[in-house]
């Protein structure tokens, strides 16, 4: 945990100091240098050397200040070389001094200090209190009293305070570290306590203090110079020090291993929803085709087709296993088709056109619809990954075609699908880093019957075109882009199903709606298009709901 903890002492000569400070030092990174050899004694050396300067820095940036403190504001001796420990399992060394290491902190510490015996005190003096800022830190401080017999109303001003940077950490820890240091400073009282009950049977110093001439100018040195006595000659603990480091460097570390941040999942996205309903429904066909007896021939091939269109949607890692060339992203099926015949194809895609490829290698077909339909909501991929024969636009969207199959001429001269034949150019050859160059080995031409210019839109292959371009952006940063934009959309689209289907309004006040989603101005064409097919992609568990909430809204108002 990037934070240090701190036990201050309110003086009756010096007013609020910092008596004793620890702080958890995470190791450096490795270096390059670093890397190429492990470190030999000498740099263990090095290390217990820039340790001991920090310390020795220490102990001279308060050499100013040992004029002015009495035996109640030191702890250490400024020749006391301080306390270290080391946290095997992580490496963090935990330094405990009566001051920081760094010049920095000692000031964001001082300031804490004071304020913690000063302005910002809770109720009755004695308590936890949270207080600071983003510029010198956030602390959280615990006050209280420590029996003194010698001391006035015989008792003493103590706080251990706890500086962070991070708000949230240090509030969220508060009944941690709340219960944690009242067992400190429990037993740090109850130490005390039997010390100033063994003084005061000896020496009862209210009685002395009642029969004595009062003076205020001389009050300290009326006690035998004893006005300001130390933490250690309180308690009469031979280690105190010590056992404060070990409890410090413990309170670090729970403190900082006992929160930790996880990815809290909200409500299931659409493509979550569409792929149990999937299963379900292919988990009840199953179970039927299993209890029928003796299935006719093209029950079994529609089984088949259906289970291989499921793995093909959601179990795409197979295919990294599949032998052959393949294509890996959409910039790099953008490199190989060219920037004018990918846009050409992704703009079907979006569109909800049917996108055919026929081809002699049913692995790189596939690649590529795996490619391609990361483009789409889950619930508008439709897919025959490769057939023997055609299938119409209704059974699905994408499909994978040996290279013998006749397209049908209504097909080929529709305006809402787009044919990719694949065909071998020559041998190709393999490049240096063991992968097959695609456009060596094979041709791909693109045809369609659709004339409609795809240079205007939809919005979301125009962003998607800028960031394939930028080369500085990584494909996992594409990917996640993409992912941006697809949630965008599919927002836009339950915006515009609930208004113009469930709420059946007109056009007038549907082209409003657009107007306000950004889907109005340049390639809105597109851009409607694109929504409207996208509806299709929703889920039936999304859909009912709205029906359930619409229903419910209209019968309210009568009951």
């Amino acid at each position: 945990m990037n934070a240090l903890v701190a036990l201050c002492h309110f003086c009756e000569l010096h007013g609020p100091r910092t008596l004793f400070c620890t702080e958890a030092l995470h190791p450096p990174s490795p270096s390059p240098s670093s890397l190429a050899g492990a470190a030999g004694p000498g740099d263990r050396d090095r290390d217990g050397d820039r340790e001991g300067e920090g310390l020795t820095m220490r102990a001279n940036s308060s050499a100013t200040q040992r004029g002015e403190m009495c035996e109640g504001c030191r702890s250490l001796p400024a020749s006391h070389p301080g306390f270290v420990s080391i946290d095997d399992e992580t490496g963090i060394r935990f330094l405990s001094h009566q001051h920081p290491r760094q010049p920095q902190l000692f000031s964001v510490v001082r300031q804490a200090c004071v304020r913690s015996l000063s302005c910002e005190v809770c109720p009755g003096r004695e308590g936890p209190i949270f207080f600071g800022d983003e510029q010198h830190g956030f602390v959280f401080s615990h006050t209280f009293f420590i029996k003194d017999s010698l001391a006035r109303g015989f008792q003493r001003w103590y706080s251990i305070v706890m500086v962070a940077m991070d708000r949230i950490y240090l509030i969220n820890s508060w009944p941690f570290l709340l219960c944690h240091l009242r067992l400190t400073i429990q037993s740090l009282q109850s130490t005390a306590l039997k010390v100033f009950d063994i003084e005061q049977g000896v020496c009862p110093q209210r009685s002395v203090r009642m029969n004595s001439v009062f003076s205020p100018a001389v009050f300290p040195h009326q006690r035998s110079g004893n006005a300001a006595r130390s933490l250690t000659s309180l308690t009469q603990h031979p280690n105190l020090w010590a056992s404060l480091h070990s409890s410090f460097s413990w309170l670090l570390k729970a403190c900082g291993s006992r929160l930790t941040e996880k990815l809290l999942e909200g409500a299931p996205t659409e493509d979550t929803l569409v792929l149990i309903e999937r299963q379900t429904e292919q988990e009840e066909e199953m179970s039927c085709w299993e209890g029928a007896e003796g299935g006719d021939s093209t029950s079994q091939r529609h089984q088949s087709e259906s289970k291989l269109g499921l793995d093909f949607l959601c179990d795409d890692a197979k295919l990294n296993e599949l032998p052959g060339p393949k294509f890996r992203s959409l910039r790099h099926l953008r490199q190989v088709l060219g920037v004018a015949e990918f846009r050409q194809l992704v703009w079907h895609v979006l569109m909800g056109n049917q996108v055919v490829w026929r081809g002699a290698d049913p692995g790189l077909i596939q690649s590529a619809f795996t490619v391609l339909k990361s483009l789409l909501p889950v619930g508008c991929v439709c897919s025959v990954p490769y057939s023997a024969q055609y299938e119409e636009a209704y059974k699905c969207n994408f499909l994978g075609l040996s290279p013998d199959v006749h397209i049908p001429t209504h097909v080929s001269s529709s305006d809402f699908s787009v044919l990719v034949d694949v065909s071998i150019e020559r041998n190709g050859r393999i490049c240096a880093v063991g992968e097959y160059d695609i456009s060596a080995l094979y041709q791909f031409t693109i045809s369609s019957a659709n004339t409609q210019p795809t240079d205007r839109g939809p919005t979301l292959l125009n962003k998607l075109e800028v960031a394939l371009s930028n080369e500085n952006l990584s494909v996992d940063v594409v990917s996640h882009c993409l992912l941006c934009l697809k949630e965008e959309w599919m927002n836009k689209v339950k915006v515009l199903f609930k208004f113009s289907k469930v709420d059946g309004r007109g056009r007038e006040d549907t082209q409003k709606v657009l107007a306000l989603l950004g889907a109005t101005g340049t390639g809105e064409e597109d851009n409607v298009r694109l929504l409207k097919f996208w509806m299709t992609g929703l889920s039936k568990t999304y859909k009912s709901h709205l029906m359930t909430a619409v229903r419910g809204g209209e019968r309210s108002p009568s009951q």
